[in-house]
């Protein structure tokens, strides 16, 4: 089992997000595959990936397949075709990163359970099973699911209750150092991701 280095806490369980963890989650990515002007891809950017219903939608009060007909007219007629390009397909965008695979795979073959806890849209089960089979986690944790995003402790908590953890035998994994903050607030043993697999390792007795 994993030990942290100065800790007696046994840790049995590692927690992921997906975006930026597991998958590169990259605006630019689908703005430049779709869009043409870097005017379009501002405007689209602005209302679209960083407009009040991309933040609705992970917390479930939207679907993925309104956004377009909520942000159509926020946006010229010129650029509407592209606006609804970026909402259908910019997932397709979105790679893996390089080692997340085999890391889960460590992981698991270590003898650990591990969990996805992630902000996202219901469309996370469109996309999401092609890196890795829903079933090959022990238990996933969607926001848009359970109303609730990181890092309201309401979501890490449910994540406990729901499997049955205790939060001092959990590793949470997140690259957005408020989300990891929001782990260590409910008594989890928490890491920022930078993109070295490595460094977990290396950190910890794993």
């Amino acid at each position: 089992m994993l030990i942290l280095q100065g800790e007696m806490d046994m840790i049995r369980n590692v927690i992921l997000d997906m975006g930026n963890v597991l998958l590169d989650y990259d605006p630019q990515a689908p703005l430049d595959h779709y869009c043409d002007s870097r005017e379009e891809k501002e405007t689209i950017r602005r209302e679209l990936f960083e407009g009040p219903e991309w933040i609705l939608a992970d917390r479930g009060e939207v679907r993925a397949d309104e956004l377009y007909g909520r942000v159509r007219d926020r946006v010229p007629e010129v650029y509407r075709e592209h606006l609804r390009q970026c909402c259908e397909g910019w997932h397709t965008c979105m790679g893996w990163l390089d080692g997340a695979r085999e890391f889960c795979h460590f992981i698991k073959e270590a003898g650990y359970r591990i969990f996805i806890l992630s902000n996202a849209a219901d469309s996370f089960y469109t996309y999401f099973p092609s890196f890795l089979p829903l079933n090959f986690f022990d238990g996933i944790v969607v926001s848009a699911d359970v109303r609730m995003i990181k890092p309201d402790p309401g979501i890490y908590r449910y994540l406990l209750e729901r499997y049955g953890l205790k939060a001092e035998e959990c590793l949470f994994v997140d690259d957005v150092q408020a989300n990891v903050n929001g782990a260590v607030a409910v008594g989890m043993q928490a890491f920022r991701f930078t993109g070295d697999y490595e460094k977990i390792k290396s950190e910890y007795t794993l």
